[in-house]
């Protein structure tokens, strides 16, 4: 049986195809530039994206499991996706939502298969945006300074591999966090003592913090979404959950164990002569 990963370079694709490797599993990788992907040899690489649901034809001929997450774009050609899969044969689809149930989740809930929706609070991996303040800088400039429930993009990875391989699962939405909740500045203590450097928070208002998002290419009602997503959490994004050890069998990996995986990024570049 094979599965196939959408978005599978990304932030949490690439950790479900990891799990799905390690677990031993056929794995077929979806991704616009496979030469980059640099995946182990066992992962079947195909070009492609999941917002070209037209375009996936052979993509999805013999796979019998599906993984999506939801990105922008795909709202408009998400339930296409969804009904060519299960005409191709897929019979179990796991996704991790965009924020809310829209119309891709929606249409996986009524695909007539059996599926796991993830409803992941923020990423760790949110903190990469501090990379070039730290490094330059030694300063995190944010808007506010409320607790977050973060969770590690690899246990987002394995929820979504033990739902697509495992029985038990169907029709459940999984509210997935880490196991503390963490202030911005509570977050930068932590990556100032793994990288032993002193990082000072910098507040910036409302309006700063989306016109910085809005310098990324994010639209303005985008933007005015996620920074008011911080503006102000819901308790889901503030409380702490147990999900992910019930469905993997382990505690949620903790932010001080993501920043020891990343602290070599936020590490001041070395200047030669």
């Amino acid at each position: 049986m094979t599965t196939l990963v959408t978005g599978a370079t990304g932030n949490t694709g690439r950790h479900v195809v990891a799990e799905l490797v390690r677990r031993g599993e056929r794995v077929r990788a979806l991704t616009r530039n496979p030469a980059a992907a640099a995946f182990p040899a066992e992962v079947e690489t195909v070009a492609g994206t999941h917002t070209s649901p037209a375009e996936l034809g052979s993509a999805l001929d013999g796979v019998s499991r599906l993984h999506i997450t939801v990105t922008a774009g795909l709202a408009e050609v998400g339930p296409e996706l969804v009904r060519r899969a299960v005409d191709a044969g897929v019979r179990r689809i796991s996704v991790v939502w965009g924020g809310w149930v829209g119309p891709v989740e929606q249409a996986v809930a009524e695909s007539g298969v059996e599926w796991t929706r993830l409803e992941p609070q923020e990423f760790m991996s949110n903190t990469l945006t501090w990379i070039d303040s730290i490094r330059t800088e030694g300063v995190v400039r944010e808007p506010y300074d409320f607790p977050s429930a973060l969770v590690h993009e690899a246990d987002i990875g394995e929820v979504a591999a033990v739902a697509l391989l495992e029985d038990g699962h169907a029709g459940r939405a999984y509210n997935l966090t880490g196991p503390e909740s963490l202030t911005t500045r509570e977050r930068i203590a932590i990556l100032s003592r793994a990288i032993r450097r002193d990082i000072t928070f910098v507040p910036i208002t409302h309006e700063q913090a989306v016109e910085r998002l809005m310098a990324t290419g994010v639209s303005r009602a985008d933007a005015d979404y996620v920074i008011g997503w911080y503006a102000a959490p819901t308790d889901d994004a503030t409380t702490v959950v147990d999900t992910v050890e019930k469905v993997t069998g382990h505690p949620a990996r903790t932010f001080a164990q993501w920043v020891a995986e990343h602290a070599q990024c936020f590490a001041t570049p070395r200047v030669t002569a």
